[in-house]
Order: C-alpha cells, then structure tokens, then sequence
C-alpha cells in the first residue's frame, strides 16, 4: 500500500461543486432503495501529484436532502447524524493505489458524529482536461460501503413482517470534478 505522506503542496485542487456530486444509498422495507444525497460539501487536494497528496473531504451533515423533509429533519436528529452536535462529516485519506487500468483504492479516515472508522472506497480516474476557459480539471467517480452502525448511526424499526425499516449498509457514490488551483 502506498502511503500518503505530507509534501511541500505547490498545487491545490479544489471541488467544482457544479459537476460534484455526493449521494448515497439505503434499503427501505427491505424492498427498496431510497436516495440522499449532501448538497453542501468540500474537497481539497494539495500536493503536485494528487495521486501521492492527501484528500480531505468536509461535508455539511445538515446539507442531507432525500426530497422528503420530515425524513431530512429525523436524518439531521442525534438518532442519525445529530448534525446540530456534530455539524461536519470528514473523510481524510491515508493511502491511494492503482488496482488496474484507471481503477483505484482511496482509504482512509471516515469521521462521523466524532467516531473515525477505516474506509475503503473504490475510484475510477476519468482524467484530466482543460474546459473551454482554460481551467485544467479532474473527474473521479467513486463508490463504496459502510455499515452505519459502525458510526453509532443505529435507530432502526421492525416490520410486523419481519425484518427492519431500514439496512445497516449504506452505498456511497460520488462524482467529483475538480480544478487545478496554481
């Protein structure tokens, strides 16, 4: 595993939020999938080589919108992500590796409502390409899986068939453009 170690940053990459997004996924009824997503979030890569640098990643845990409000409301409690106690999400990077052609394996530190966890997400490189302004960015779709009991995220509901309201595993995808600071 290569390990992401500090290095003197001479270039920055920020989000372009207007091509970024961050949604994830949870089984409803056991029958069905609903969709969230995070409207507000951050990503910051500094080092020449962002492949080598370190990726932190700050969401807003009040940003949570899944085109419902009483859910969005209950999402934000202390029963999920007592957004009002601990306001950001944080995923910091420790390792970035090539696992074949344009496909990776970013680890690192998930930090939610203040516990840190090892996650493993996988990434799919898209490359690199100047817009018609000139402005040099890189796209990355990623994917991944946690448990999200593992993060104290544990209200749940029986069905009076058996079963819960909702799964303890939670799909994450994430499209994110981003753009070369010099």
């Amino acid at each position: 595993m290569e390990s992401l170690t500090a290095t003197t940053a001479k270039t920055k990459w920020i989000l372009d939020p207007t091509h970024s997004e961050l949604l994830f996924k949870v089984k409803h009824l056991m029958i069905s999938n609903v969709k969230g997503e995070f409207r507000k979030f951050n990503i910051e890569i500094n080092g020449d080589d962002f492949f080598k640098s370190t990726t932190t990643v700050t969401v807003d845990a009040s940003s949570v919108f899944t085109n419902d409000d009483k859910r969005d409301g209950h999402l934000r409690s202390a029963d999920f992500f007592d957004a009002e106690n601990h306001k950001e999400i944080q995923f910091k990077s420790t390792a970035f590796k090539k696992t074949e052609d344009d496909q990776y394996q970013l680890t690192g530190l998930l930090t939610l409502k203040g516990i840190s966890k090892e996650v493993a997400l996988n990434v799919e490189f898209g490359g690199i390409n100047k817009d018609p302004w000139g402005h040099e960015k890189a796209g990355f779709s990623l994917t991944g899986k946690i448990n999200r009991k593992d993060w104290g995220l544990n209200w749940n509901a029986a069905l009076e068939t058996g079963g819960v309201l909702v799964s303890d595993e939670v799909r994450i995808q994430a499209e994110i453009q981003l753009i070369k600071q010099a």
